[in-house]
């Protein structure tokens, strides 16, 4: 199975958001945001192993602006590391101001995908190589944001969680 890399599970899409995408203030449902984020991450994540792929976490999401009515929504999502049979997608998403073009990044997702054969059971993935530096920083701490998430539903002691220790404790270890 060949190696990917981040690169080659970049997916971008553009929205314009319409009136039946806004609440009563006039700003985009969140609900429609996360559906616009996993589509998006999806197609990202079956990029990386051209296999059908299921949404398994949404690990992180971050609202940080309002996104009006009428705004031009992009979209980014790259795949940031492979495990077993899961893959951690990045998702950011920017506003495109109207007059400069100039795109502001008002929100970022984690989502979390496995890879599945005909019989929906999870099957082996490809390696992830990332090669900028944001890419090796979001792999880097994709192995403790999987720790985090398995002790926190009760499929890993936080003893065996390697990463955070790491995190947390440095040279104490030793």
């Amino acid at each position: 199975m060949r190696s990917k890399t981040a690169k080659e599970t970049l997916s971008i899409t553009t929205k314009v958001v319409l009136p039946n995408d806004t609440n009563t203030l006039g700003n985009l449902f969140g609900g429609e945001l996360l559906a616009w984020m996993d589509v998006i991450a999806s197609v990202s994540a079956h990029r990386h192993c051209k296999r059908v792929v299921v949404t398994a976490a949404v690990n992180n999401v971050s609202f940080k602006q309002p996104i009006q009515h009428a705004s031009i929504v992009t979209l980014e999502a790259k795949v940031s590391r492979a495990f077993t049979s899961s893959m951690e997608v990045f998702v950011d998403v920017y506003v495109e101001d109207h007059v400069t073009g100039a795109r502001i990044k008002c929100n970022e997702a984690i989502y979390t995908f496995v890879a599945v054969d005909q019989n929906g059971g999870p099957i082996q993935v490809p390696e992830l190589i990332p090669e900028t530096d944001k890419e090796k920083m979001r792999f880097e701490g994709a192995l403790r944001r999987k720790q985090l998430s398995l002790i926190l539903s009760g499929k890993m002691n936080a003893t065996d969680a390697t990463e955070l220790k790491k995190l947390f404790l440095g040279d104490q270890l030793n």
